[in-house]
């Protein structure tokens, strides 16, 4: 199963039956936004660390419901990034990358819980994880959330 979609016969506007195809820029962008907010929690003390990772598991559990295309990483993309590109080449399905957000969103819940019991290091390995897949994604275009959702999705069917 392949994430990409042909852009010339993808729908640009969500239809009713078919979700429309993203640029598969947008949430590698997204991702290199999410790695400095990541990379912020991890320096900064608890009680801050967790007011951010608060607002990084809020702006997950918004990617995770709505789709990826429907969060404000996805509205500066649009806004700020995107008209300086050229069109993309192809196409990428929605559902692995709002999959790879639930994911990110479980491992900020793990690391809300555990500072709010006083597990620094809990907390800071489950933003690690977190980071590790978004400067995957941001560096290297891998999103290692997507292909947890493809394999599942092999499995499955």
């Amino acid at each position: 199963m392949s994430t990409t979609l042909n852009p010339s016969t993808a729908p640009l506007a969500p239809e009713a039956d078919a979700p429309a195809g993203i640029d598969p820029r947008g949430p590698q962008f997204a991702a290199s936004l999410t790695a400095v907010v990541l990379i912020a929690v991890l320096l900064l003390p608890p009680t801050a660390a967790l007011a951010l990772t608060a607002v990084q598991a809020a702006l997950f559990a918004l990617g995770a419901a709505r789709g990826v295309q429907r969060t404000p990483h996805a509205w500066l993309f649009k806004t700020l990034v995107r008209p300086r590109l050229s069109a993309p080449t192809e196409l990428e399905a929605p559902e692995p990358p709002r999959f790879a957000q639930a994911v990110g969103l479980g491992f900020t819940v793990v690391a809300l819980v555990a500072y709010a019991a006083g597990g620094v290091v809990v907390a800071q390995t489950a933003i690690g994880f977190a980071l590790v897949a978004a400067l995957l994604n941001a560096v290297f275009r891998f999103c290692l959330g997507c292909e947890m959702y493809l394999l599942f999705r092999r499995a499955t069917s």
